[in-house]
Order: structure tokens, then sequence, then C-alpha cells
């Protein structure tokens, strides 16, 4: 099976069996699957919106889902079809930090999709460690990989 290392701000669409593998902090992908036709595709984006200015980019969720959505329809899936799996969205600032981009891109994908009526069958996100994805384009079947905390040196209260 041909491999397809997915860099920030790109996305990836092909009815030809791929392992995609990318790696995400703040960042999300949103990996979307046919079941019917068999085929997937991924974004991987860094900030939840573009701003209106210069070219719009697939580093901003609301082009890049959008974007995968697209593909898909164009290589013949039914969008009833679709269904989604959601990942990344670590905080890698501070823990007091005023941003969260995480946050914000992770809240991004859920309501797109949610207004794209696309269900979500699963998700990894939040938190403070980093993650390498794996997606299998042909099954939808996603491996995760945690690569480091972000905050070595500090106790996060995850309980509240």
């Amino acid at each position: 099976m041909d491999r397809y290392y997915l860099y920030p701000g790109s996305i990836f669409a092909s009815r030809t069996p791929h392992i995609v593998d990318t790696i995400l902090g703040s960042c999300v992908a949103v990996a979307l699957w046919d079941p019917v036709l068999e085929f997937g595709s991924i974004n991987h984006y860094m900030l939840p919106h573009w701003n209106g200015e210069g070219t719009p980019s697939n580093k901003y969720g609301d082009v890049a889902i959008p974007a995968i959505i697209n593909k898909m329809l164009a290589m013949g899936s039914n969008k009833s079809n679709l269904k989604a799996k959601v990942f990344g969205g670590c905080e890698t600032g501070a823990p007091n930090g005023v941003f969260h981009i995480g946050e914000r891109n992770i809240e991004l994908a859920i309501e797109l999709l949610k207004k794209e009526q696309i269900p979500v069958l699963s998700h990894n996100v939040g938190g403070y460690r980093g993650r390498k994805v794996l997606f299998y384009s042909e099954s939808g079947k996603v491996m995760i990989k945690y690569i480091k905390q972000s905050f070595p040196d500090q106790q996060i209260d995850t309980k509240g």
C-alpha cells in the first residue's frame, strides 16, 4: 500500500488505498471515509478560521473541511455515506494561555461536521500531548500514538 505524509495546511484524497500519516499538536485532522466506496480523505489544518485576506488556504479549518467534503463528492461519494473521525487539538502553550487554538480547532470541526450532517464515529482530541496519526484510507481505520507531553515539568489538573 502506498504511503503519504500529510503536511500541515494540506489535504489528501484518493480512491487508491494509502496509509496517510501526519503529526498533530494544536492542529486538527478530520478524516472522512466512505464505507460504500471504501476510500477516504484527510486534512491537517492549523487554525480554525480564515480571516478573508489573501487566498483561502487549507491551513484554516473552515476552508479545509469543506475542501475534503467536496473532494469526496467529486470522486463519487454520496454525502449521506460519509463518516468522520477527528484528531488532535492539544494545547501546546501555557495551560492558562489565552488563545486555546487546539480547543478552537476541535470546536470548529465538530460544529462544521454537525452542520453538514456527517456523523463523527470517533475522536481523539485535546489534552497536552501531540499525536502521530496513521489513516488507512481504504478501511477508514486510524491508529494514534502519543508523541510527547507538552508540559513535562508541570502537573496538569484534568478533573475540572
